[in-house]
C-alpha cells in the first residue's frame, strides 16, 4: 500500500490515532500464507501495527487490503509449540463469539459503501458458528498433542472460517481491550515464544473476554446463550439474565484445560494499570462501535477492574 500510495504512516491509520485516509485505488495482488491456526488474516483487509509511544495496537482497515489469494497449508501449524497453538486458538474463538455478538448490521447508518466491520449478519454468523464447532472441538486436542494433524487441520480451518466472519462483521470489546493489553509496558514472558516480554495476541484477547462478555449479554442474551452452547456449556433452564456469566464460565474452562494466564493478573497488570489500559482502549473507535451496546470509559474501566 505504501508502496503504490507514499503517505506518512499515520495517514492511513485508523482514527483517533492516525488520518484514516482512505486508500486511493487498487493495489497489487499478493497471496497470504498464514503459518499459525489463529488470526485469519488471510481472509481481512486489516492490518495491525504496535505504536510504541502510545503504548497500544492500532490498525489500517480496507478493503483494498484483503488478499487476492490465500493459500493456507495446516503443515505449517504442526511444529508449533502447545503455547502458540493455544493463544491462536483463542483467538479464533473470540473473532467468532465476537462476531457472532456484534451489532446488527440493520442497526448501521446507511452509507454510500459499506463499512469494513458492518456488523452481524446472515454471512458472517454462517462462518462464526462453523468456526466455533471446530474450535471447541478441536482445540484442547490441538494444544495437547503435536501429533494430533486431524486437530491442527480442523484449527486451520476454523481460523479461516472466522476470519471470513470477522472481516464481514467485525470484532469488538474483547479485541479492543486487548490492544492496549499486548501494547502496554509489561514483563511477562510466554512460554513457547521468544524470551523476551510479550503478550501473544489471543492471549492478550481472551483474558478480558470473559469480564467483557458479561458486559455485553444484555444487549443479545439469547447469542451469547447460543455461543456457550457452541462452547460446550449447558444452557437448559438459562436464563437470559444468566447469558453473560454462563458464556464466561465456558470460555474459562477452555482457558483453564489449555493451561494459559486467565486473568491480567496472571499476565502481571494491576489495579495501578487499568487506567492506561482504558486510555488504549478508548482509542480504538472503530471496534468499540461495533460492541452490541454503548460503551463508555467508566464501562472500560470497570471491565478491566473485573478482568483482573
Amino acid at each position: 500500500m505504501y508502496a503504490t500510495y507514499p503517505a506518512d504512516f499515520f495517514a492511513y491509520v485508523n482514527a483517533p490515532v492516525g488520518n484514516a485516509r482512505p486508500v486511493p485505488g487498487a493495489l497489487p495482488p499478493h497471496i497470504a500464507c498464514p503459518t499459525t491456526c489463529g488470526t485469519g488474516s488471510e481472509t481481512t483487509g486489516i492490518a495491525v501495527c504496535d505504536v510504541i509511544s502510545l503504548g497500544a495496537k492500532t490498525g489500517i482497515a480496507s478493503a483494498r487490503l484483503r488478499p487476492a489469494l490465500a493459500l493456507v497449508d495446516p503443515t505449517c501449524t504442526y511444529t508449533l509449540p502447545r503455547e502458540v497453538v493455544a493463544a491462536s486458538g483463542f483467538d479464533v474463538l473470540c473473532h467468532a463469539l465476537e462476531s457472532y455478538t456484534a451489532r446488527s448490521f440493520t442497526t448501521r447508518t446507511r452509507t454510500p459503501t459499506r463499512p469494513m466491520s458492518q456488523g452481524r449478519n446472515p454471512w458472517s454468523d454462517i462462518g462464526a458458528t462453523k468456526a466455533l464447532e471446530l474450535a471447541t472441538a478441536n482445540l484442547v486436542r490441538a494444544v495437547s498433542d503435536a501429533a494430533d494433524h486431524e486437530a491442527r487441520d480442523a484449527l486451520a480451518w476454523a481460523a479461516t472460517l472466522a476470519g471470513v466472519a470477522f472481516g464481514n462483521a467485525g470484532v469488538h470489546v474483547p479485541h479492543a481491550m486487548a490492544y492496549g493489553v499486548a501494547g502496554c509496558v509489561h514483563d511477562f514472558k510466554m512460554p513457547g515464544y521468544p524470551d523476551e516480554p510479550l503478550v501473544p495476541h489471543g492471549i492478550s484477547v481472551v483474558v478480558s473476554a470473559p469480564s467483557a462478555f458479561r458486559f455485553t449479554a444484555r444487549a443479545c442474551p439469547e447469542r451469547h446463550l447460543e455461543g456457550a452452547r457452541m462452547l460446550g456449556a449447558d444452557i437448559r433452564g438459562a436464563s437470559d439474565a444468566d447469558a453473560g456469566d454462563i458464556l464466561a464460565r465456558a470460555l474459562d474452562a477452555l482457558m483453564e484445560r489449555t493451561a494459559i494466564p486467565r486473568t491480567l493478573g496472571a499476565l502481571g497488570y494491576g489495579v495501578a494499570d487499568v487506567a492506561g489500559l482504558t486510555r488504549a482502549t478508548l482509542a480504538q473507535e472503530r471496534l468499540l462501535g461495533n460492541a452490541p451496546r454503548e460503551i463508555a470509559e467508566a464501562d472500560i474501566d470497570s471491565i478491566f477492574r473485573s478482568a483482573l
